[in-house]
């Protein structure tokens, strides 16, 4: 069994589940997730999770993300991208008044926090009903607005009526309805064109495998080659290493003294620290606290 996470490239026409049903056979484990929903037409990261790996698909799914958007002004949709019923098309006169500097400064208006209604397409539950669900039974209903924040805004290129952007946010995030909510701040619509996730946390475009390069791999037996162990994750916390008579309390997700450390020089409270034996096998993380030890998240490998 794998255990750790794949940097996976999501293609456009899948959906998160179907990326992981394909791995599911790919690999031929069942224990695998994704950590945060891209959709269909989107493309870009998805951070997978094998085995007890999964463990951090809470984590990875608080993690900030990069996207690379397209916003195209002039246009309102009910899905808030072009593939939604249009709602509002403005006049041409209209859209031609909007200006290159109006654009920057409602886009990096934005910067910050704010509150954003979460979209009816989307799979949001209100009283036990997916939202997508209700919106394709063309039912709308009242969505409380979601605190969010928009960390880095950068207008890539512009060539109206499109503005393609780069954007770092937060979780809850809903790239589609911050091209409506600009849109609808300039007073002439906008959808979103195309979303390319381009980062999550540590997890990058450029490392991103597709399927195909997947299926390579099974064939080479190389998929261990990529998968990425999960103390990788924790790579800002320091590393200790437990001495002989304290493996079997490791093993066991006990407490451990600080007696039972190799080294325990600078320890500080309430410190995260990873935890390993003396063959250089992840545990799981640990937190310091008055001379010892309490396991926070254990990884044992599953087999």
């Amino acid at each position: 069994m794998y255990n750790g996470i794949m940097n996976v490239y999501k293609e456009a026409g899948f959906t998160s589940h179907d990326v992981v049903a394909k791995l599911r056979g790919i690999c031929k484990q069942k224990k695998i997730g994704h950590t945060g929903t891209l959709d269909p037409d989107a493309v870009g990261v998805l951070p997978v999770c094998f085995g007890s790996g999964t463990k951090l698909c809470d984590l990875l799914t608080d993690w900030d993300k990069e996207y690379i958007a397209v916003l195209r002004l002039g246009v309102a949709t009910d899905t808030q991208d072009l593939t939604g019923r249009v709602l509002l098309k403005a006049d041409e006169e209209r859209l031609s008044a909007v200006t290159e500097e109006q654009v920057r400064e409602t886009l990096m208006s934005f910067l910050g926090g704010y509150e954003q209604i979460p979209p009816m397409y989307s799979a949001l539950k209100v009283n036990g009903k997916k939202l997508y669900e209700l919106a394709r039974a063309g039912k709308e209903v009242e969505r409380r607005p979601r605190r969010v924040t928009i960390s880095e805004l950068e207008i890539l290129e512009t060539a109206l009526p499109t503005v393609r952007f780069r954007v770092v946010c937060s979780k809850g995030t809903y790239i589609r309805t911050l091209c409506h909510d600009i849109g609808e701040k300039l007073g002439c619509g906008g959808a979103m064109a195309s979303l390319t996730r381009s980062r999550v946390g540590i997890f990058g475009l450029d490392q991103a495998l597709r399927l195909s390069e997947i299926e390579a791999l099974r064939d080479e037996d190389k998929i261990s080659d990529v998968i990425i162990p999960p103390d990788a994750v924790f790579a800002q916390y320091r590393a200790l290493t437990v001495k002989p008579e304290g493996k079997r309390l490791l093993e066991n997700g006990n407490k451990l003294s600080a007696a039972m450390f190799l080294e325990v020089e600078g320890l500080r409270e309430e410190e995260q620290l990873r935890m390993y034996d003396e063959a250089g096998r992840f545990y799981g993380i640990y937190q310091y606290r008055a001379g010892e030890a309490s396991p926070v998240k254990m990884f044992l490998p599953e087999k």
